[in-house]
């Protein structure tokens, strides 16, 4: 049984209101898109919620009639040949509910909830948006007084624009001018249920003015009580069974994907522990409950969840009130229902579907992974030129398709070696990193076979220079290697070795010199090419410590322009964001300095402060150079006293003495690197402010005599 909040049930009852009746706009018109009448959606918004609240392990995710789910069966009996809204397909959803139900029992039986960790994020973000986009192409049409559409994108565009003749002015103004009031105060309010709001907005003025006598659109009348609890006539699949399995095991699997994914994620934000076979159950449960009432499946709401997060929800008790909301609507309210606007109810439904489009992890994936985000957009165009059912297939292929491309296209990197610090570093990822001479180190973090073996010895083959004497691969991510990658790697060692070149293996687990043995690559053993380490491999080479490394040549002019050459820590978290991410560290230790931060210790308690007080000593005589200039700027804008600055600056300066004093015992080469950008920095500081120029080398002089 679920955990009912009942010592401070306040927030959870706040939030069951405004959930339920938030549900009464969305639900009624997911139903029509689902090919029921209006009212269905208020029916799986009562007995469906309420046996998820009492069964789910989840405090405060909301189940309900949803869009993805209502598509999917409205165009499955598009494909069928039925007319929404007809009889026979007021029959058949509900089977298409219990069938969903059937499978979450088979789900649960099998225990496959653990499947959902195969669907790709850029997978199941594409499929969703897709679905979203289908369904605002579809609703359109009704923003300004037309007729819904049906099908894929070409058929949709070919409908609206077919419609257009249509078009109503008011009905175009109640439609469109709900969407925008709705979109801007989402930012502005996020916390106001606009849409219940517009609504009750949109009932009124159809009370007050003949809306349906000047063309506008009304919903029809809606008969008062509870649901009529039915048996769904399985005799109608007769004929239809592989259309009807297709579509409800594809449902079934879309919502327990969508809802466990977005579950999870709140189950991970408030540290609850999420028992995926019991959410199963707790799915079948609430589809077995939408049969019953004769309504489509129901769905996890991302939309109507992060509404009840917003107003502080902690448990299922949220739900329950919802489920008596939606209780009362039904027994008294559904007289007001007749006087809904079409249009007004569109808008409600479109604005709730342009919310659960992924455009902020489209922009992310763009810029982050250009691969992931073309596998996001071959699943968004997947589902708007084949369907939801072709969607779905493309999106299992492309899941598959990530799984193959990261394992026959893994991480990869040549090393160094910083000076001072054991270990060995990406090349490009930390520019003090300096390759040892006459070697090639190189990483390969993946598992070795027939589909990747050529990138492993391409990349090999490009690094090699005609002084190179070894080549040492460290395998720490090789866990497996078959037949075709053992014979390869053998025949790239004998090549090396007539090249007066020397490979060596290191690194990887005993399992793949098992493999090397049982593939009769044995011969890499006895010749020494496979070693246990990296280090081992440089001994057996004769390259010992300290390694000879490439010459790396440091100058006056060149050190101001190249700030980054000496980054550490700060390179290798944030690459090429690294300057940007310096200012922003030195931003927030200016800002702390400003406030309250009185102790000879406080420029590191303002590092400890925002969590960077460990820099490596590079980093940190970087980070005090960026501080100097934040404080200067401070000082300009009068946030800062000069009896403060000129503080700050004899502070700075005990600092960078005891930063010199640290880097002269490790990494020296960094030095001149130093000393030369802060000369430049301070001659341009010279020509702007020359009094203090001068009491900052004052400073300097002393500490050095």
């Amino acid at each position: 049984m679920t955990k009912i909040n009942m010592k401070q049930p306040g927030a959870d009852i706040l939030a069951g209101v405004v959930v339920g009746l938030v549900s009464i706009p969305i639900s009624m018109g997911y139903a029509q898109i689902a090919g029921l009448p209006a009212v269905y959606g208020l029916y799986g918004s009562l007995l469906p919620i309420l046996a998820f609240a009492l069964l789910t392990s989840s405090p405060q995710f909301v189940v309900g009639v949803d869009a993805m789910p209502a598509v999917m069966v409205g165009s499955a009996l598009g494909t069928m040949g039925l007319t929404l809204g007809s009889e026979e397909a007021l029959g058949l959803v509900p089977v298409i509910s219990l069938l969903v139900g059937v499978w979450f029992l088979v789900f649960w039986a099998l225990r496959l909830g653990r499947v959902v960790k195969y669907i790709s994020g850029p997978v199941m973000g594409g499929f969703i948006s897709g679905v979203g986009a289908t369904i605002i192409l579809m609703q359109i049409p009704k923003l300004f007084g037309g007729d819904p559409g049906t099908g894929e994108l070409p058929a949709l565009l070919l409908h609206l624009i077919g419609e257009l003749p249509k078009f109503h002015p008011l009905s175009a103004c109640l439609g469109l001018g709900t969407v925008l009031i709705i979109q801007l105060g989402r930012k502005a309010a996020p916390k106001i249920p606009l849409s219940v709001i517009l609504l009750l907005l949109s009932v009124l003025l159809a009370a007050l003015l003949p809306l349906e006598s000047m063309g506008v659109k009304l919903l029809p009348a809606t008969e008062a009580g509870l649901p009529r609890l039915i048996m769904p006539k399985i005799a109608l699949v007769a004929g239809r069974l592989g259309a009807c399995v297709t579509c409800s095991l594809t449902v079934a699997l879309v919502v327990m994907a969508q809802t466990l994914l977005a579950s999870n994620n709140y189950a991970m934000k408030y540290r609850d522990t999420l028992d995926t076979r019991r959410e199963l159950l707790a799915y079948a449960a609430a589809e077995l409950c939408a049969a019953a009432v004769g309504c489509c499946p129901v769905n996890g709401s991302v939309s109507r969840a992060g509404l009840a997060d917003q107003y502080g929800c902690r448990s299922q008790l949220m739900s329950i009130v919802a489920s008596a909301v939606m209780l009362l609507v039904l027994l008294f309210g559904t007289p007001l229902l007749q006087l809904m606007p079409v249009p007004v109810l569109t808008g409600i439904v479109i604005s709730a579907l342009i919310g659960i489009l992924e455009i902020p992890m489209a922009k992310k994936l763009y810029a982050a992974n250009k691969q992931e985000f073309m596998i996001f957009l071959a699943a968004f165009f997947g589902v708007l030129l084949l369907g939801t059912m072709g969607g779905v297939i493309v999106g299992v292929l492309l899941s598959f398709f990530a799984v193959v491309v990261r394992a026959v296209v893994p991480p990869r990197a040549f090393l160094g070696v910083i000076e001072g610090h054991e270990g060995y570093y990406d090349l490009k990822r930390n520019p003090a990193a300096r390759p040892i001479r006459h070697t090639v180190l190189y990483r390969f973090s993946g598992n070795l076979f027939f589909a990747n073996i050529d990138t492993f010895r391409d990349d090999i083959e490009s690094a090699i220079r005609p002084d190179t004497r070894q080549v040492i691969v460290d395998g720490r991510g090789i866990g497996n290697i078959d037949i075709t990658a053992a014979e390869r790697v053998l025949l790239l060692e004998e090549s090396l070795r007539a090249r007066g070149i020397r490979l060596y293996l290191t690194g990887h687990v005993g399992a793949v010199n098992d493999q090397l043995r049982q593939y009769g690559a044995v011969e890499l053993m006895r010749r020494g090419s496979v070693r246990r380490t990296a280090a081992g491999a440089l001994r057996d080479a004769g390259v010992t410590e300290p390694f000879p490394l490439e010459a790396r040549e440091v100058s006056r002019d060149t050190a101001p322009a190249a700030p980054r050459q000496e980054r550490a820590e700060l390179e290798w978290l944030f690459g090429d964001e690294t300057e940007a991410e310096l200012e922003r560290i030195a931003a927030a230790v200016s800002a702390e300095l400003t406030k309250h931060f009185e102790s000879e210790q406080e420029l590191f308690d303002a590092e400890r402060h925002i969590g960077f007080a460990w820099l490596s000593l590079a980093d940190e005589e970087a980070l005090l150079d960026r501080i100097e200039s934040q404080l200067d700027a401070l000082l300009q804008d009068g946030k800062l006293t000069k009896e403060r600055l000129r503080a700050y600056e004899e502070r700075i300066e005990r600092l960078r003495a005891r930063l010199e004093a640290l880097q002269e015992q490790g990494s020296s080469w960094v030095l001149p690197l130093i000393r030369a950008r802060r000369e430049a920095l301070r001659e341009t500081l010279r020509r702007r402010d020359p009094e203090r120029i001068a009491r900052l080398e004052a400073l300097w002089r002393e500490r050095h005599q």
